[in-house]
């Protein structure tokens, strides 16, 4: 918790301590993968004694170590282990990853599935061939707003009123292009427009460029578990053409993942907008 926050109301059942050290292990990202212990401390809201003394113990632990013949401190991929535990308990990865290569060819550059992890969307599997020229660096463990990512619109639109207005007032929506839609009831709107359609395009909406179609992955009641998207430069073709040469093929790899996932109970739809 920053410093100055209220605590929240069931602070009596929190272990104020283990909070602050992921918040430590949270300062960390793709973007700035090495810190100063002034930095964490900032990034965690904490002072720097406090930071000072939580590096050192997840040093001692292994999930934390100093970067040789400099101030600098690094998540070690010990941290990893945790993530892929959680993602291991499920048979998604496994199933996803040879449909997600069916999906990748001179169409398209990117396909990944992504699962929602509070107002963001997680990517847990992702076969990527190109996309660099445009910045796009988006790996397992990834996340990025769902308000603005056809990911997690597609995983949104099958979501009831309540959780749909819980995620998206989850976080700041920020204006990322000149076409993100940061409207609230544009939003819910446009929704509702996917949940007819059966799927998510997206024009540039989180990175400039970039076109990105996604169909949702329902579980056998219907709800989403993840939502399965490819993704392609824009200067190689219209909108309209992006979404004519992929919109079959994602559709069927979308129904295809269901239903190897229905067929094994392997994975149910889990509720992670707490």
């Amino acid at each position: 918790m920053k410093q100055g926050t209220a605590a929240p109301a069931d602070a009596k059942n929190t272990v104020q301590s283990l909070a602050k050290g992921f918040k430590v292990l949270q300062a960390f990202s793709a973007q700035e993968p090495e810190l100063t212990m002034a930095e964490v401390a900032r990034k965690a809201g904490l002072d720097n004694a406090t930071a000072f003394r939580f590096l050192n113990t997840l040093v001692n632990l292994g999930y934390v170590e100093k970067v040789d013949n400099s101030r600098l401190f690094r998540l070690t991929l010990q941290v990893l282990d945790l993530g892929f535990h959680a993602i291991a308990r499920s048979d998604l990865r496994t199933r996803a990853r040879p449909i997600l290569r069916g999906l990748v060819g001179e169409v398209n550059e990117a396909a990944s599935i992504g699962v929602l992890d509070g107002s963001s969307v997680m990517y847990v599997e992702r076969v990527q061939a190109g996309l660099t020229a445009l910045g796009v660096d988006v790996r397992i463990g990834s996340r990025v707003p769902a308000y603005s990512t056809a990911v997690g619109q597609a995983l949104l639109a099958w979501l009831p009123r309540a959780t749909q207005l819980q995620v998206l007032q989850g976080q700041p929506m920020l204006k990322l292009t000149e076409y993100t839609i940061t409207d609230i009831d544009a939003l819910l709107a446009r929704l509702a427009q996917i949940r007819g359609l059966g799927y998510a395009l997206s024009n540039q909406e989180t990175v400039s460029g970039l076109y990105v179609l996604a169909a949702p992955v329902l579980d056998i009641d219907g709800l989403p578990v993840a939502a399965l998207s490819v993704a392609a430069p824009a200067r190689r073709s219209t909108l309209e053409q992006f979404e004519q040469n992929t919109l079959a093929a994602v559709l069927e790899a979308a129904q295809q993942l269901s239903k190897s996932l229905h067929a094994t109970g392997g994975y149910a739809a889990q509720q992670l907008t707490q």
